[in-house]
């Protein structure tokens, strides 16, 4: 998939050039700030298919989570965010300000960039998606319709990204059963998440979070150890 632009901010001049490069020889148009004003300003000049984005930008009027809202603000551009930390705080704080994908920088990989951009460029396509129909869940508390793309909690729109709607979708469908790893991952994400366990588990941890009375102990998303996960119906 090639013919795309894509916008990498990140203040390290030497990872910009790397990123830059190996996009480049990919295919991509690429254009390199490493600011969150130039950033911006990009985004309304050349309207870039993708953004990969430094959380830790060390910019001293923005940081990546501010410049990941603010083109939230204008724009529903895929974002992918990098980030150098592990921890689950770092990384849903950049999905809370509306980045698609995240990438950890110390365990950088080249190949694994690209296929990133695959994927999320292809969901920002509309594929894949997931498109049952007639999908519908209520127990008084939380209440899940398909065809409406619409969830609540305690009669509250709950807000969920694309991909969190298709996650929970793909469990709530299958409820009571047990749903693989691979088989969320690939068909929510796409074949190059395949393997990416933990990343499966940090955006349920996100899910819980948005979802459960207490995300620590869950009601509704169940996790089977060593296999997946199950949507537990509370009627």
């Amino acid at each position: 998939m090639t013919g795309h632009s894509i916008l990498v901010v990140d203040d390290d001049t030497d990872f910009t050039g790397l990123v830059s490069e190996a996009l480049h020889d990919a295919g991509y148009t690429v254009y390199t700030v490493h600011s969150g004003q130039d950033a911006l300003r990009q985004v309304y000049e050349n309207r870039p298919g993708l953004v990969v984005l430094d959380i830790d930008l060390n910019d001293e009027h923005m940081d990546g989570v501010m410049v990941c809202k603010r083109i939230r603000e204008v724009s529903e551009i895929p974002i992918m965010m990098l980030t150098q930390q592990e921890e689950n705080e770092d990384i849903i704080a950049g999905l809370n300000a509306g980045a698609d994908d995240y990438l950890l920088k110390s365990s950088f990989h080249i190949g694994v960039l690209l296929a990133h951009v695959r994927a999320v460029l292809r969901r920002a396509e509309g594929e894949p998606e997931y498109d049952k129909t007639g999908v519908v869940y209520s127990d008084g508390f939380l209440t899940f319709n398909m065809d409406e793309r619409r969830v609540t909690r305690e009669g509250e729109p709950v807000r969920l990204s694309p991909t969190e709607f298709n996650l929970l979708a793909a469990l709530v469908e299958n409820a009571p059963r047990v749903v693989s790893y691979r088989e969320l991952l690939e068909g929510v994400w796409g074949f190059e998440y395949s393997n990416d366990i933990d990343y499966l588990r940090v955006y349920i941890w996100h899910l819980r979070r948005k979802l459960e009375i207490d995300p620590k102990d869950p009601q509704y998303i169940a996790n089977v150890p060593g296999f997946g996960y199950r949507f537990e119906k509370q009627v």
